[in-house]
C-alpha cells in the first residue's frame, strides 16, 4: 500500500465539470506544496501539483476550497 499526503495552497479556484458518459462532477485544481528545503543562498521553491477529484470528493471541493487556501490531500493506492 502507498500513500501520499499533501500540504499546499490552491492556486487558483477549482475547475468544475461533467462527464458525458454518466453525468459524473469532476473538479480539477491546481496544488502549490513548498519544498521542505531550501538550498543555501536560494529562495524557498515550491512543486506545481495537478489534483482530480471525482464525485462527491470533488463536490466538496467545488464548494470549500477557494483560491489561496491552504488544503491537504491524501492519495492511497491499495494495489
Amino acid at each position: 500500500m502507498n500513500k501520499v499526503i499533501l500540504m499546499g495552497r490552491l492556486t487558483k479556484d477549482p475547475e468544475v465539470r461533467y462527464t458525458q458518459t454518466n453525468n459524473t462532477l469532476v473538479a480539477t485544481f491546481s496544488l502549490a506544496v513548498n519544498r521542505r528545503f531550501v538550498r543555501q543562498g536560494e529562495e524557498r521553491q515550491a512543486d506545481f501539483l495537478n489534483i482530480v477529484a471525482w464525485g462527491k470528493q470533488g463536490e466538496f471541493c467545488s464548494k470549500y476550497f477557494k483560491k489561496g487556501q491552504q488544503v491537504g490531500v491524501i492519495r492511497k493506492n491499495t494495489n
